[in-house]
């Protein structure tokens, strides 16, 4: 079960990488980054099935690539989702030149992330990185030395429960007083205690990382993930794309020797979005909290 999960996800990596050498995919990039997610997780909640040391030089190598792979994709989202933002009604005298500015610099950004991504996939990191997939898609090296029987299901299922486990503890820490008696969300929130860019957000992403894992180990078990654990990730991918947006526009607004009127327009933008993220987590908490049992074959 295990190693069939890895050697599929391995092969998927690869034939990703073979579109995107071959220059006609624009589906490569996103393809690369799910397979080195799923790979790396998967090494992550059962690393005591695995060989130690091989386990975690690939989780390690993986991690870093698909971080270059990632940068690429925020830029463009949070260009994307500020633009959206600044195109509403406002009457904002500095919109104009506020969505002038996020896209120089987001743009100037996303460049130099692909740049950093052409420059990985030529590296020789990146050509061991493939090589170690390519071994992984015909034999997966289990703790001990094992080849021929897998982890048996009792083990698999225990480090799929732990990871379930983990992720209700860190749920079970975020704050739930988001709404005020009126049903609106009210002021700032334990873990949210002002303005500044990123305040409250790290417990928020490691849940998000979490939730993946148990997605993720789901998966290796083949078993169907329940509809709200769909419904609470998409929650925390606006979550997580409100936040970068809010942190773009709070780094632009202090752009030295910029009009006042651009600098207040990009205040409303940061308070738009930090709105944004404590709209995200409502609802997040109130999928988690729903008690449908309708599943769902994610992707």
């Amino acid at each position: 079960m295990l190693s069939a999960y890895l050697r599929g996800q391995a092969t998927e990596f690869l034939r990703a990488l073979r579109a995107a050498a071959s220059g006609g995919d624009a589906d490569s990039a996103p393809a690369l980054r799910r397979a080195s997610r799923r790979i790396g997780a998967t090494l992550h909640t059962f690393h005591s099935a695995l060989d130690p040391a091989w386990s975690a030089a690939l989780r390690r190598e993986l991690a870093w690539f698909s971080g270059v792979l990632a940068q690429e994709r925020l830029h463009a989202a949070t260009l994307r989702r500020l633009q959206a933002a600044l195109n509403e009604p406002q009457g904002d005298l500095g919109a104009a030149k506020a969505a002038a500015l996020l896209e120089r610099r987001l743009t100037l950004a996303r460049g130099r992330a692909h740049s950093a991504v052409l420059e990985a996939l030529g590296s020789a990191r990146f050509h061991a990185l493939a090589d170690a997939v390519a071994l992984l898609a015909g034999e997966v090296p289990l703790r001990g030395g094992g080849r021929d029987a897998g982890p048996a299901g009792a083990v698999l299922r225990g480090h799929a429960d732990t990871a379930e486990r983990r992720l209700a503890e860190a749920v079970a820490a975020l704050p739930h007083d988001l709404l005020d008696g009126d049903g609106d969300l009210g002021g700032p929130c334990p873990g949210y205690p002002g303005d500044r860019p990123g305040d409250g957000d790290t417990a928020w992403h490691q849940v998000r990382s979490l939730l993946r894992l148990h997605r993720y180990a789901l998966e290796v078990l083949t078993e169907p993930v329940p509809r709200r654990l769909v419904g609470a990730a998409r929650a925390l991918d606006r979550h997580r794309d409100a936040a970068e947006a809010a942190s773009v526009a709070a780094a632009a607004a202090r752009t030295p020797r910029i009009a006042p009127a651009t600098a207040y327009a990009l205040g409303n933008l940061h308070a738009h979005q930090r709105h944004e993220v404590l709209a995200a987590r409502r609802a997040f908490h109130r999928t988690w909290q729903s008690a449908s049992r309708d599943t769902v074959t994610v992707r």
